[in-house]
């Protein structure tokens, strides 16, 4: 019996991952085009990116994903009834977990982005355009190269706390691994043992997660270690 649930409870690991890596996608989406926006000459872009980010670290993960599972549907609906439409709003758990996480460690990765590209030389962004190179290829060539052996570091600290909050999602219904744990507790009585479950889950993923990205960070700092005296 206790194997059974075990298995359950591993089984719903393609769930987290699942969302885990879409929360990521969309958090370094949002980062990428925040941070960007924050080094920007505009005015109105960087002040933009600087209420976003301000905003979303200001307030609870767990608050932001009751707001946007629960109170943004309802909101949508009383704004499209104003307009003269009648339509019910509802998000999925997956969908709604994947929005907030996106959105939540978007600001993070904003923050951890911004920091990568101001640390890149300015001479050498200079010398590119003193060749002719255009905006696009600077930036694939030149920019992107650094900014990603920059962040990493801060990269990483991300993606692992964004890993752990995954579990949040649970709450709002979503069968992943906590969810499947917690059932499995209240079902035998025996919550220490199937907790210990979903926490060797998620520090197995914490584990391969931190080799894969300190062997990806040994490749981007192969050139630098070349060009050092």
């Amino acid at each position: 019996m206790v194997l059974d649930f075990v298995r359950t409870i591993l089984a719903a690991g393609a769930i987290t991952l699942l969302l885990a890596f879409a929360s990521l996608v969309v958090a370094v989406l949002l980062g990428l085009g925040a941070a960007l926006c924050k080094v920007s000459r505009h005015r109105t872009l960087a002040a933009s990116a600087g209420i976003y980010t301000f905003v979303v670290r200001g307030i609870p993960d767990l608050v932001m994903m009751l707001l946007v599972f629960y109170s943004l549907p309802s909101f949508i609906g009383q704004v499209a009834e104003w307009l003269g439409f009648d339509i019910q709003v509802e998000f999925s758990p997956l969908g709604a977990g994947i929005a907030t996480l996106g959105l939540i460690f978007g600001a993070y990765m904003t923050e951890t982005f911004k920091s990568a590209l101001l640390n890149i030389p300015r001479g050498q962004i200079e010398a590119a355009q003193a060749y002719g190179l255009g905006r696009t290829r600077i930036f694939t060539r030149i920019v992107l190269p650094q900014m990603i052996r920059l962040a990493l570091p801060g990269f990483t600290n991300n993606w692992l706390v964004l890993v752990k909050a995954t579990a949040l999602v649970s709450l709002i219904g979503l069968q992943d691994v906590m969810f499947r744990a917690k059932g499995a507790a209240e079902a035998t009585g025996k919550p220490f043992t199937f907790y210990l479950v979903a926490g060797g889950f998620y520090l197995a993923i914490t584990i391969l997660s931190m080799l894969v990205l300190a062997w990806l960070a040994r490749r981007y700092e192969l050139g630098t270690r070349k060009l050092a005296p």
